[in-house]
């Protein structure tokens, strides 16, 4: 009897041992990735920018083939992938946004971005060196998955590391930059049989595989989109050599057919319906924003043959958003300039304009 006991003892030790085995295998190179979290910024506010370096293997085509048709199932693909074993909720807001190109004197292209939401968040910047795609810096809001200070818990360092699939705008080592931006049309459900890709995966997508503007477009009109959290989007994309197209789903088409339109700024209204957006209203599925979009143009008009960094900076001062209670969309909580030329983003949060600090895609490897 005592032998049955000993065996039956020895035996739930090696299935202990084990499940330690595979769950510290599993775990390590995501705790090398917590242990990378750094705060950047203490404003009192406490809704600052950290980094994180992503330092696990991860692989996009098993979250994207995992069969995404709504939130839940977007969730559960990414959690799959990060945090195996391990239950996290993500949510996804109805954010308004600028974005625009501008190729200055010196023939450096800039990406401008605001990413405007009533609920403050931090953000992380997530740095992501994937075996099989391209090195990339690009932005996370943390309260999105109820992470805003990630050092806070052991809760909120796990949940960090889905950061690298909940990103709203990034660039990559070959000067591809993206941005996402709500619309108020109906949301983008596709369902011609491709595989399913749902809106920060996208983003994840181009920033890995993506060396050009067309690459871009190419890649997205292999996949059916899902716009993730009940709100319609459309991407801004910006290249090396000055590319920036804006990747609309056409609400008019039956099949939301993907099409992909030059131009040199966006906001929350369709360019491809862009007569039909006027502005200082609301205008249904085609949109809002017009007056940030006129009030970038007008910067860039005034500042004509003389851009400069400072011209990307006056043009997201313009079109900032502060807060509105009565607005989902107000309030900017981050403003970048990327610099597709030389592989930087620079960074100023919730509007601290003289508080802005550069990072390079060089200091990732």
């Amino acid at each position: 009897m005592k032998k049955i006991i000993k065996r039956i003892i020895l035996s739930v030790l090696a299935v202990i041992a084990l499940a330690v085995i595979v769950f510290t295998g599993i775990y390590f190179t995501r705790i090398q990735t917590i242990r990378s979290i750094k705060k950047l910024t203490n404003y009192g506010s406490g809704y600052n920018l950290y980094r994180m370096d992503c330092r696990y293997d991860y692989n996009l085509d098993d979250i994207i083939n995992y069969g995404i048709h709504d939130n839940q199932s977007m969730s559960n693909a990414i959690i799959k992938e990060t945090l195996p074993l391990l239950p996290v909720h993500i949510k996804t807001p109805p954010y308004g946004c600028t974005a625009f190109t501008l190729v200055d004197a010196d023939g450096n292209v800039r990406m401008g971005r605001n990413y405007d939401f009533k609920n403050s968040t931090s953000s992380m910047m997530v740095c992501c060196t994937p075996k099989n795609g391209y090195r990339s810096i690009a932005f996370a809001a943390l309260d999105n998955i109820s992470a805003n200070d990630p050092n806070k818990s052991i809760k909120n360092k796990l949940s960090s590391l889905t950061a690298p699939f909940i990103c709203l705008d990034g660039i990559n080592e070959k000067g591809v930059s993206i941005a996402v931006l709500a619309l108020d049309s109906e949301p983008t459900l596709q369902n011609t049989g491709k595989p399913v890709i749902s809106t920060t995966l996208a983003i994840r997508l181009v920033l890995d595989r993506a060396a050009t503007t067309e690459e871009a477009v190419a890649l997205l009109k292999n996949y059916d989109m899902f716009a993730s959290g009940g709100h319609d989007y459309h991407f801004y994309v910006t290249d090396a050599s000055g590319d920036g197209r804006v990747i609309e789903y056409d609400c008019e088409s039956p099949t939301r057919e993907l099409v992909a339109i030059p131009t040199v700024a966006v906001t929350n209204f369709y360019i491809l319906y862009k007569e039909k957006a006027y502005s200082n209203q609301e205008n249904g599925l085609y949109g809002h924003g017009m007056k940030r979009y006129e009030a970038v143009l007008d910067v860039f008009k005034k500042q004509r043959d003389n851009y400069t960094n400072y011209t990307a900076w006056n043009a997201l001062k313009a079109a900032a958003q502060y807060p509105d209670p009565n607005k989902v969309k107000s309030n900017t909580q981050w403003s970048i300039v990327y610099d597709n030329t030389n592989l930087t983003a620079e960074v100023v949060i919730r509007r601290n304009w003289n508080d802005a600090a550069v990072y390079g895609l060089q200091k990732i490897r």
